[in-house]
């Protein structure tokens, strides 16, 4: 017990020293999990410990952060933590997403060069026995287009709050010079750009690997004081964008188990019924995708509505069933 205690604290320090505007209390006591009145005891304890601890007034509550950072003695990751970062670099570059993999692969090259030899050599035949023993099974599909020349100007037009220019290798006009306000990166079965065109253009989507000639241009772009990259993100299911619908699934009993600890939509709803089944309700865009989502649910789901929705399946049902019968 007295173990534990002690990673608490030590996790609770580490949060402390990587905020830059303080914790209060509560997101204190969040952060690892306790109440209010350990939360309240632990502080104490580290102001003990460390004398650069510091409380800022933010009314009308308190927050509270290490600025100085922790000595690296408190900072040595274990092979767990390096594994999952070199498993998480291997599933990108597997996905063809080039550009976070080798993200990804130099932090966990400073990591290792920031360690003590004696600390690394330690570490050593866990971190490989850790890689050995574990495999990332890919599901099938589109390997995303993932430039880091690309990525890296995009990044820095949404950063610096600029224009960024580009031909649009894709849409209606193919090769048309665009000029667009970024407003953030999707990424998924394929990477996109969703920005706006104009002064007062809709956010959309455009495909990464469409994009050609791309520059950031001297001029400045400020998204909508209103915009949010995550609620543009829960209106659809999936990347495209359209007409938002209220849909309603039934899970058949023999899928309500799967259906329980499946998450179909940010907004979901979900609502066990007499019979065994399962009914789920949420609002969202974006039916071509769902429709092509719930394909792979075989009998286990009943579409309730939109009749857009059931109309879609239906199609893509008949033309799989007239390629395969013919």
């Amino acid at each position: 017990m007295r173990h534990e205690k002690a990673a608490l604290l030590l996790e609770l320090a580490r949060a402390l020293a990587s905020t830059a505007e303080g914790l209060t209390l509560d997101e204190m006591a969040d952060r690892v999990g306790v109440g209010r009145r350990t939360a309240e005891r632990m502080r104490d304890a580290l102001r003990e410990l460390f004398p650069q601890f510091e409380e800022i007034e933010d009314p009308p509550t308190r927050r509270f952060r290490i600025p100085a950072g922790l000595d690296a003695l408190f900072q040595t990751p274990d092979a767990e933590e390096l594994g999952a970062l070199r498993a998480a670099a291997e599933q990108f570059r597997a996905a063809g997403a080039r550009g976070r993999a080798a993200a990804l692969t130099r932090l966990e090259a400073k990591v290792l060069s920031a360690m003590r030899a004696p600390a690394r050599r330690r570490l050593a035949p866990d971190l490989e026995a850790v890689l050995q023993a574990e495999a990332i099974a890919l599901a099938p599909g589109p390997r995303p287009f993932e430039d880091e020349i690309v990525l890296r100007q995009v990044r820095e037009a949404i950063i610096g709050l600029k224009r960024l220019a580009f031909t649009y290798l894709g849409g209606s006009t193919p090769g048309r010079r665009r000029e667009v306000t970024p407003l953030g990166l999707l990424f998924g079965r394929s990477n996109y750009l969703l920005a706006a065109e104009g002064e007062a253009g809709e956010p959309r989507t455009w495909r990464l690997d469409r994009l050609a000639e791309v520059g950031v241009l001297d001029r400045p772009a400020t998204p909508p004081p209103d915009f949010s990259l995550a609620a543009f993100v829960d209106r659809s299911f999936g990347i495209y964008q359209d007409e938002v619908e209220a849909v309603r699934l039934r899970v058949r009993p023999h899928g309500a188990e799967e259906a329980l600890g499946w998450r179909f939509h940010s907004t979901q709803e979900i609502s066990p019924q007499p019979d065994g089944s399962v009914l789920i309700a949420f609002r969202a865009s974006g039916m071509r995708e769902l429709a092509w989502h719930l394909f792979s649910w075989g009998d286990k789901v009943e579409i309730l509505a939109p009749q857009r929705l059931k109309d879609m399946m239906a199609e893509q049902l008949s033309l799989a069933l007239a390629v395969h019968q013919a």
